[in-house]
C-alpha cells in the first residue's frame, strides 16, 4: 500500500469519526462546556472516545426520566399550613442571615416543591460504625415503615449487617422498601437480597436499571436517605459498605458526614423515597396517607430545615441554586467539605466573589484520588481558590467524602451532592438545608478539628508541584464538564 492511499484512509475514517462525533453529542440535548467536552474527547481519542461516550455520555431516554417527573409530590397541606404559620419572624439584630433564610426557603418551595419544617432535633455523624450502629438500633425500634434508599448497598460485612436487620423487621410485618442504584452497588448480585425479599420486604434497583444491562455511570440515583415510621431519618454522604466504616486498605479510615433527623422533616426524606419507589416500581406504589406516622410528640427541637432534590429530570439544579445562595450570602466565614470540587462557571465566579470581598472561604478536599481524572481536575480548581486567596486543605487523615458547605456559621448544607457537574446536573441528589446556629457551629467545630488533620497547599505551594503534574491537572480540568 503506497503513502497516498495510507493518507486517503486516514482521513476517510478521521472524517467518518468527526462526523459520528457531531452527530453522536448533538443528537441529545446537553449544555455548551458538555457538548465541546465531548467533541474534543471524540474528536482526540476516536476508538477510547466513543467508548468512554457509551458508558459516561449516554442520557436516560425520555421514557425513564418521565417516570420521575410524573411522579407528584406528596400533599401535606396540614404540615404545610402548621410549619407556616410557625415560621420566625426576622430578628433585626440578624437581618441579614434572616433575609437569606427567608429567600432559600422560597426559592425552594418554587423549585422543588420543599416545604420547611422547625420541630426537628439533629444529630451528626461522621464515623460510619458509630452512624451504622445508630441507624441499626432505630431499625430495629420501627413499628410501620422502613425506607433505605443508597447509591451504594455492598454484599459484605456491613451489607450483610444491615441486610440482616431489615430481615428482622421484615419478618415482623414492618413494610420495607429497598431501593439502590445497580451502578454504585457494583459487584453485588440480585440474589444478595433474595432472603430480604423471601422476609416479606421489596427490594429493587432504581427504575429498575440494572447493571448487566446499562452501562451508564451518569444518571444515577446517589441520594443516601433513610425514613423510619414517618419521623426518623438519615441524610448525607455514606453509602452501605465496609469501605465507609474503615475497613479498606485502599482509602483507609473513612470521614464523612451524615445527619440524624427526628421530627417533621423526616416526612420529607419519605415523600422523596415514595416519589422515587413509585417511579421505580408502579405495580406496588406506596401511599403517603398509609405510611404518615409522626409521633405525636410536640416540641422535640427547633432546628428548621428543608429537604432539597434535585437531578437529570428537570434543568432547575435546585441543590446548586443552594449553594450559589449560601456563598453568596457568605460575609464573614465559608467552610466547603467535598471530594470533587469541580464546579462549573456560576460557582465558580460567586466563590471568587467571596474570596474577594473579604470572606474567609475554606476548601477541604481529599489527599488521595479515587477518581484519577476527577482528582487532577481538583487540584486545577483548588490551585485557581488558592490563587484567589482561599484557604485550601488537603486532608490527609484517611479518605474525605462529606459533602458539607456552612456559611457565617448559620446556614448549612449536608448530604449526597459533591461541588462538580455531576452532581450538579447527571445524577439524582439529596441534601438538607439547616438553617440553625447550633449545627451549623457544631459543624464548623468539625471542619476545624479536621484541619489538624489536614495540609494547607499555598498558591505557592501549587506553584512549585511539577510540570507533568500541573499539564494533567489542566487537561482533565479540560474534560471537566463530562467527568
Amino acid at each position: 500500500m503506497d503513502w497516498t492511499t495510507i493518507k486517503t484512509v486516514i482521513t476517510v475514517i478521521y472524517t467518518l469519526n468527526v462526523i459520528g462525533a457531531v452527530i453522536t453529542v448533538f443528537r441529545e440535548k446537553r449544555d455548551i462546556a458538555a457538548t465541546w467536552a465531548w467533541l474534543l474527547v471524540l474528536n482526540f481519542a476516536p476508538l477510547i472516545g466513543f467508548i468512554a461516550y457509551y458508558f459516561f455520555g449516554r442520557k436516560l431516554s425520555r421514557r425513564q426520566l418521565d417516570k420521575i417527573r410524573v411522579q407528584p409530590h406528596a400533599e401535606l397541606s396540614a404540615v404545610l399550613a402548621e410549619q407556616q404559620a410557625r415560621l420566625p419572624k426576622p430578628d433585626p439584630a440578624d437581618t441579614h442571615v434572616q433575609s437569606t433564610v427567608k429567600s432559600m426557603i422560597r426559592e425552594f418551595q418554587n423549585t422543588d416543591q420543599s416545604f420547611v419544617t422547625l420541630n426537628n432535633q439533629t444529630a451528626i455523624f461522621t464515623d460510619g460504625t458509630t452512624l451504622f450502629r445508630d441507624m441499626q438500633k432505630e431499625i430495629a425500634l420501627a413499628q410501620h415503615n422502613v425506607f433505605v434508599e443508597f447509591y451504594t448497598f455492598y454484599d459484605d460485612q456491613l451489607g450483610n449487617t444491615i441486610r440482616d436487620t431489615l430481615i428482622a423487621k421484615a419478618q415482623e410485618g414492618v413494610t420495607v422498601r429497598v431501593l439502590y442504584d445497580a451502578w454504585g452497588s457494583l459487584g453485588t448480585k440480585g440474589t444478595f437480597f433474595d432472603p430480604l425479599r423471601e422476609a416479606g420486604a421489596i427490594v429493587e434497583p432504581f427504575l429498575g436499571i440494572r447493571s448487566r444491562f446499562d452501562f451508564r455511570l451518569n444518571f444515577r440515583n446517589h441520594r443516601k436517605i433513610v425514613a423510619i415510621d414517618g419521623w426518623t431519618g438519615y441524610i448525607g454522604g455514606f453509602n452501605i459498605g465496609d469501605q465507609y466504616v474503615g475497613r479498606s486498605q485502599k482509602f483507609g479510615p473513612w470521614r464523612d458526614t451524615h445527619l440524624k433527623v427526628e421530627g417533621d422533616a423526616v416526612l420529607a426524606l419519605q415523600q422523596q423515597f415514595i416519589c422515587d419507589w413509585d417511579a421505580t416500581v408502579p405495580n406496588h406504589p406506596l401511599d403517603i396517607n398509609q405510611t404518615h406516622f409522626p409521633k405525636t410528640v410536640g416540641g422535640l427541637g427547633t432546628t428548621m430545615m428543608q429537604v432539597v432534590t434535585s437531578g437529570p429530570h428537570d434543568d432547575l439544579e435546585q441543590i446548586k441554586l443552594g449553594y450559589l445562595k449560601m456563598i453568596n450570602a457568605a460575609r464573614e466565614t465559608l467552610y466547603i467539605q467535598t471530594p470533587y470540587l469541580i464546579p462549573d462557571d456560576a460557582v465558580l465566579t460567586a466563590l471568587r466573589g467571596a474570596i474577594h470581598s473579604g470572606v474567609d472561604v475554606r476548601v477541604m478536599i481529599p489527599h488521595m484520588p479515587d477518581h484519577a481524572f476527577v482528582y487532577r481536575a481538583s487540584q486545577y480548581y483548588a490551585r485557581g481558590l488558592a490563587q484567589d486567596g482561599a484557604k485550601v486543605y488537603f486532608y490527609e487523615a484517611g479518605f474525605l467524602h462529606a459533602k458539607v458547605v456552612v456559611a457565617d456559621g448559620a446556614i448549612a448544607s449536608v448530604g449526597s451532592a459533591n461541588m462538580d457537574f455531576r452532581s450538579f446536573k447527571l445524577n439524582f441528589e439529596a441534601n438538607a438545608f439547616v438553617y440553625d446556629r447550633v449545627v451549623a457551629t457544631r459543624l464548623n467545630k468539625r471542619f476545624l478539628a479536621d484541619i489538624t488533620h489536614s495540609r494547607l497547599v499555598t498558591a505557592a505551594d501549587f506553584a512549585h508541584m511539577s510540570r507533568w503534574l500541573r499539564f494533567k491537572q489542566t487537561f482533565s480540568r479540560l474534560i471537566s464538564p463530562i467527568l
